[in-house]
C-alpha cells in the first residue's frame, strides 16, 4: 500500500525527518518580500474572503485557564475523537464549547 501524500509536502515520515533535521521547504525570502496586499490576496484565493463581521468576534484579554477533569466517556468517542490527530482533547473542548454557546445564544 502506497504511504500517503500529505499536499505536495511528502509523506508524514518524510516530513517528520526535515523538522527533525531543522530543513525548511519554504521560500522565507520571498514571504518577507511581499507586500500586504499580496499576502491578503493570496489568502482570499486559499481560504476565500473573510466573513463580514468577523472582527466582532475577537475577545480580547486573558482567557480563564482551563481545569484539569476526569470525564468518562463511551469508547466509540474517544476512539474517533483520537482517531483525528494531535489535539483530540482540544477538539473534544471546542465541541462541548459550541454546544454551550449554542444553548446560551438561544
Amino acid at each position: 500500500m502506497a504511504k500517503e501524500r500529505i499536499m505536495d509536502g511528502g509523506t508524514l515520515e518524510e516530513i517528520k525527518a526535515r523538522l527533525v533535521a531543522g530543513e525548511s521547504r519554504s521560500d522565507w525570502a520571498r514571504a518577507r518580500a511581499m507586500s500586504q496586499e499580496e499576502v491578503e490576496r493570496l489568502a482570499d484565493e486559499e481560504d476565500g474572503p473573510l466573513p463580514e463581521g468577523w472582527e466582532k468576534t475577537i475577545v480580547l484579554g486573558v482567557p480563564e485557564p482551563k481545569q484539569d477533569v476526569h470525564i468518562r466517556l463511551d469508547p466509540m468517542v474517544l476512539r474517533w475523537f483520537k482517531e483525528q490527530g494531535p489535539g483530540y482533547q482540544t477538539r473534544i473542548n471546542a465541541v462541548l464549547r459550541a454546544f454551550v454557546e449554542a444553548r446560551v445564544k438561544g
